[in-house]
């Protein structure tokens, strides 16, 4: 098993492109570790949601809607200045499907226009014919249904 890693810091109301096509659409992708991380631990009061689409130009807003068959993960950190009233929270939920296209990372922070931090972990499986024909389609139905 081969996995790849990616991590970053993203701005406030951008998106990050992770680079994953192929020609031939023989190589998927499978997310195996998603975690967020705040830029400035203690520094801030911060509210973090970060989701990753495998189609670009998503909506930038705290709205998480697990009906969205382009989501693949959403996640969710928050950090006080009042640490023992209120404790860091964090939330990470991702799905178990495989891909072979590019993904987009979307960050939006709540009150602040703080970056946050983000590691991905990816598993790579090399796909038939069949599982790559699969993958490819459920991209295409994606782009188009945008």
């Amino acid at each position: 098993m081969t996995i790849k890693s990616f991590r970053g810091l993203i701005a406030d109301t951008s998106q990050d492109t992770i680079l994953l096509h192929t020609n031939d659409g023989s190589t998927g992708y499978r997310i195996v570790k998603f975690e967020l991380f705040n830029n400035d631990p203690g520094g801030n009061d911060t509210e973090h949601v970060v989701k990753i689409f495998k189609v670009p130009g998503k909506d930038l807003n705290n709205l998480v809607d697990f009906s969205d068959n382009t989501l693949l993960a959403a996640g969710f950190v928050g950090n006080s200045t009042q640490a023992t009233a209120y404790p860091p929270l964090s939330s990470v939920i991702f799905d178990n499907e495989i891909f072979n296209q590019d993904i987009y990372i979307i960050h939006r922070s709540e009150g602040t226009a703080q970056p946050v931090n983000y590691y991905i972990e990816l598993e790579q499986i090399n796909l038939s014919l069949d599982e790559n024909t699969v993958a490819t389609l459920k991209d295409i139905r994606n782009i188009a249904s945008q």
